[in-house]
């Protein structure tokens, strides 16, 4: 007779300093340093193909998420706006780390059979995210100069050959 295995869900909050994880079964927290050594000891206590809940957080998700998959565990990236409206038909209304840790491993632990679990995109796209972030940050620091030192004569060929140096940076990108 075959031994039915129970899959373990935790649901993680992510923020740049630190991981909320929440144990469904248990509604155990832990709080983990978001660095990758101290991400990957608490990985590797974890039961093996445990299902992984966490919600897209900027970049600071990433680290957890490509280990944690690294690691065989089934990752699921959720959406922060279907994340909110969980919340709210769940009656939720506090917002902090470990709510939302007990949120994600809840919302994992009911809607996981019509999740599709995470797999690492191809190098190419990663670069390409990473280039893109970096162009959006360039053009909104050139707006602002700009804009800040518009009014201001002392500074306008100044301006001039500092526009035009990130206008090179934004074209290499």
């Amino acid at each position: 007779m075959a031994m039915t295995v129970l899959q373990s869900i935790i649901g993680v909050d992510v923020a740049k300093a630190e991981v909320v994880a929440c144990h469904f079964e248990t509604d155990e927290l832990k709080i983990v340093p978001n660095n990758k050594t101290e991400l990957k000891a608490w990985l590797k206590s974890l039961p093996e193909g445990s299902g992984i809940a966490i919600e897209a957080t900027n970049i600071y998700h990433l680290d957890t998420v490509n280990l944690a998959h690294g690691m065989g565990h089934m990752v699921y990236v959720i959406d922060g706006y279907r994340l909110n409206h969980y919340r709210k038909s769940t009656g939720g209304r506090a917002k902090t780390d470990a709510s939302d840790a007990r949120l994600l491993a809840r919302y994992l632990k009911n809607e996981q059979a019509d999740l599709r679990a995470w797999n690492p995109p191809p190098k190419v796209y990663t670069k390409l995210q990473s280039l893109l972030r970096r162009r959006a940050a360039l053009v909104k620091m050139r707006v602002g100069l700009n804009q800040s030192w518009a009014g201001e004569p002392l500074l306008k060929a100044s301006s001039k050959s500092v526009s035009a140096c990130l206008a090179r940076h934004e074209g290499l990108i």
